[in-house]
């Protein structure tokens, strides 16, 4: 499995909100009846022709597309596999749950709510970085074979499209809305949504200053005195050294004029040669 693993809690709570609120943002575009994105147009249409339900296909599609990772040598992670069972069942009670739109207004603003709540979930159950949807993990693989990102989407979303289309899903205005605005919007949103990782040497110092406090526990409280008392001794030693460093210091300060002015009154007491003698000297040499 591939995937983050510090912050647990935080990432669970992020996938898990991301995962049910991209189910029922998907409930909220079958509800609107202007058409539907192209994996439920897809989804639609296979629940058209068999006794399953949307949610149903979408989780036996995911399933589908997953078993493609394996050639593609893609590896899931805990979201994926969560992707794939959960936004099928929410879907489902979405449904179930939400009334359909009731004129033009109404099916503009449970256009407008599918497609901001898509954005917002993809960007909370992506920004978790515990791995991406089966989808995207298919474009992804596919764009590591040498094929380019936008065409490997473009292509299995207009497969899945058309094929939705022809089994009878619903295609419209919501459709070509959809497709146009989530791209967009998920890249905004997933630079705000993400989590973002510490940096590993922050995190192995947080993981020595908990090992410190657990040897402390361990080791009782006369360890903890008896560390405490050497923190003490140390200190101490360190102002002791330091208040013998000012005193050097000082009787250095005082002792260089001294020895210069030493210097000076040796120098005059040194007996200087005359003249005459120096040159005498000079001429015996």
């Amino acid at each position: 499995m591939t995937g983050r693993f510090d912050r647990p809690a935080e990432r669970a709570a992020r996938l898990g909100l991301g995962l049910v609120l991209f189910g029922l943002s998907l409930a909220l575009l079958v509800e609107a009846h202007a058409g539907l994105d192209p994996w439920t147009v897809f989804a639609q249409g296979v629940a058209q022709r068999t006794s399953l339900t949307i949610g149903q296909v979408t989780v036996l599609t995911s399933l589908a597309l997953l078993a493609l990772w394996v050639p593609l040598h893609q590896r899931p992670g805990l979201g994926t596999l969560a992707n794939a069972l959960v936004v099928g069942p929410v879907l489902d009670l979405g449904i179930a749950w939400l009334p359909a739109a009731a004129g033009t207004a109404q099916q503009a603003a449970f256009l407008v709510a599918a497609i901001i709540g898509s954005a917002v979930a993809t960007g909370l159950y992506v920004g978790a970085g515990w791995g991406a949807g089966p989808r995207d993990g298919l474009m992804t693989g596919l764009a590591a074979r040498g094929i380019p990102l936008g065409a490997a989407r473009g292509g299995i979303e207009l497969t899945a499209l058309t094929a939705g289309w022809l089994l009878g899903g619903a295609v419209g205005v919501g459709t070509v809305a959809y497709a146009l605005a989530i791209g967009p919007l998920v890249h905004r949103a997933l630079p705000w949504l993400a989590i973002r990782s510490a940096p590993a040497d922050e995190r192995q110092a947080r993981r020595d200053q908990q090992a410190d406090r657990d040897g402390d526990l361990e080791a009782g409280p006369v360890a903890v005195e008896e560390h405490a008392g050497g923190a003490e001794r140390v200190q101490h030693q360190e102002r002791a050294r330091g208040q013998e460093g000012e005193r050097d210091h000082e009787h250095a300060g005082v002792a260089a004029p001294l020895g210069g002015l030493a210097r000076v009154v040796g120098d005059d007491q040194q007996p200087r040669s005359r003249p005459g003698t120096a040159g005498s000297a000079a001429r015996g040499c």
